[in-house]
């Protein structure tokens, strides 16, 4: 780790110190990857489930993006590279229901995360496939994980397969382990016991909604 440059110091949020190097953290083992198999589905709250093969995935629009990783566990890479698919050109090809206004990413093995659609939006969300000009290594992800800069990293959720549009905001895998719904790391939202009595009776309720459809 390395210590915060006064002329960074707008790039890095509270409670992080900046890093060059790329830890490693996962929960699990890293995934296989077969291509004739995998997909991308993009279902829930849709006129119509849409599913991409890899080979048509690989098709779609490319896009480069640079942004900063703020990861929870207090640690900062600075002008990362990314190149993938926008998140704009998969919702483009989705009519999303007017009620939804939330995403359940799922990805493998058997990962979710949960994310407001206003935040999945963003232009700067992206599927990535390639980092720092190097196809993305399988244990940051590889082939294709997302990345929403404006988030703490577990929301750029490994392994993507998939992004499930609700009408609720239930919570996710680390968000049942004591993580923050929201995830912002300028207001440092790590763990859940920074919500209010009434945010986590809303995610309560929202994950109760779920399991009884």
């Amino acid at each position: 780790m390395t210590h915060a440059d006064p002329a960074l110091a707008g790039r890095i949020p509270p409670g992080q110190t900046r890093t060059t190097k790329w830890p490693v953290l996962t929960y699990g083992r890293t995934p296989p990857f077969d291509p004739a198999r995998w997909t991308f589905r993009c279902f829930g709250l849709v006129e119509r489930e849409v599913v991409w093969t890899w080979e048509e995935l690989l098709r779609l629009p490319r896009v480069t993006r640079t942004s900063d990783v703020h990861c929870v566990t207090r640690w900062s890479r600075l002008d990362n590279r990314w190149e993938g698919v926008g998140v704009h050109e998969l919702l483009a090809r989705v009519t999303i229901l007017p009620g939804a206004k939330f995403v359940m990413v799922h990805a493998d093995p058997d990962y979710t995360t949960n994310l407001a659609l206003e935040d999945l939006a963003d232009d700067d969300a992206l599927l990535a496939l390639r980092h720092d000009g190097r196809d993305l290594e399988p244990d940051h992800g590889g082939p294709c994980r997302l990345v929403v800069p404006k988030l703490y990293f577990w929301k750029s959720a490994k392994w993507v397969r998939g992004f499930e549009f609700l009408d609720v905001d239930p919570p996710g895998f680390w968000e049942q382990n004591g993580y923050h719904m929201h995830a912002d790391p300028w207001k440092e939202e790590r763990y859940s016991d920074q919500e209010t009595r009434a945010m986590q009776t809303m995610r309560a309720e929202a994950a109760r909604k779920l399991r009884d459809r």
